[in-house]
């Protein structure tokens, strides 16, 4: 079996690629500053929110107890949410440019 010649730089230049890159991008980039946000909202509210924090909610459960395990709900919504976007738009995106790859110098 040969190896297969695809020419990269040519994929790179197509603007159905670039478009794929800028929206992925731009989507990665949406959730990365709102993961950092969300992820430091519980020091900084630990920290100089001290009275909400403590505020029980159930036996010894407090505020921020439950601020801190929501950190974990929200990265598999994080997870869930890109997942769904990902299979929803950017794969049918990559996979129409898979259907090309003979165009590109590759036979698929």
């Amino acid at each position: 079996m040969s190896p297969v010649a695809i020419n990269w730089k040519a994929i790179d230049n197509d603007a159905r690629f670039q478009q794929l890159h800028s929206r992925k991008t731009r989507f990665l980039w949406g959730l990365m500053v709102f993961s950092i946000i969300y992820y430091f909202l519980l020091p900084i509210g630990a920290a100089y929110f001290t009275d909400l924090f403590k505020i029980k909610v159930w036996g010894p459960v407090n505020v921020g107890i439950l601020f801190a395990l929501s950190e974990f709900v929200v990265a598999w919504l994080i997870a869930y949410y890109y997942t769904q976007r990902a299979n929803r738009e950017f794969d049918s995106m990559a996979d129409q440019l898979m259907n090309d790859v003979a165009r590109f110098g590759g036979k698929k």
